[in-house]
């Protein structure tokens, strides 16, 4: 890219985060730069400043660039082995007859939190556990909160898994005493402050969109989000190399525990 190009690019993003608070810079340069690029030819904007002009005046292309700064790639129980780590540890923690508050974080479509729902109700009252989704999309979250699927989607699920779903149509649908244990609200991981404290934090496949100093703020945030001995679920690209710098410590591959009483 020219050094015009360059500036061009580097004047969109301070008036992108005058527009909405987001530091692209903490984002990976490269990804993002070709991701977004991709759309303002595909809109036919001659550069990147007029773009910036142009969400300040279209809601739509606004949402549009929101949907597309994460691939919303996401299923049920993505990686079942790691899952059935989690739901030993959901089991232990329902035995102990506490309530449970989750937070699924850059929650996409909404596959996850309804697979952490599914794996709660298995041990416990659907009044012991409440889950808190959030993503950057609030396009993503309204699909997210419908909780309709197609087939394909729910396919993979055991029969009792399924259970929890009817069908309407082509789709299958989530029952509503499932839905009713979740929460989704729109949420930046870095500018945002913490929905609140947390026995279990579920946060895959997103740190791997940021730069390091970004990774660094968001785990500093999980780890703030924690309860003390909370758990923190990650991606299987998402190794925190010095987890006690956040006061964490690794208890399985890609689970660490909070070590720290965060009053």
């Amino acid at each position: 890219m020219s050094e015009a190009m360059e500036q061009d690019y580097e004047q969109f993003k301070s008036l992108f985060f005058q527009l909405t608070g987001i530091n692209l810079s903490l984002y990976k340069q490269e990804q993002m730069k070709r991701r977004l690029n991709s759309l303002r030819i595909k809109r036919e904007i001659p550069s990147f400043v007029d773009y910036a002009y142009q969400l300040k005046e279209n809601k739509q292309l606004l949402d549009e660039i929101l949907s597309r700064m994460t691939i919303n790639v996401t299923e049920f129980f993505r990686n079942r082995p790691r899952w059935n780590i989690l739901e030993h540890k959901i089991r232990e923690l329902a035995a102990e007859n506490k309530h449970l508050n989750i937070w699924s974080a850059a929650c996409s479509t909404g596959e996850e939190p309804y697979s952490l729902a599914i794996l709660c109700s298995k041990y416990m009252s659907k009044k012991a556990f409440s889950i808190m989704a959030t993503d950057i999309d609030q396009k993503i979250l309204n699909t997210a909160s419908q909780g309709t699927y197609l087939e394909k989607a729910i396919e993979n699920l055991t029969a009792d898994e399924r259970r929890h779903f009817s069908k309407k149509g082509l789709l299958f649908e989530v029952e509503d005493e499932l839905r009713q244990t979740i929460c989704f609200m729109k949420h930046d991981l870095l500018l945002d402050p913490l929905p609140g404290h947390f026995d279990i934090i579920v946060c895959r496949n997103v740190l791997i969109y940021f730069t390091e100093e970004g990774k660094k703020k968001i785990y500093q945030k999980l780890s703030d989000a924690l309860k003390s001995d909370g758990i923190l679920f990650v991606g299987s690209t998402e190794q925190i190399f010095s987890p006690a710098v956040y006061h964490l410590c690794s208890t399985e591959t890609f689970f660490y525990q909070k070590t720290e009483n965060n009053g």
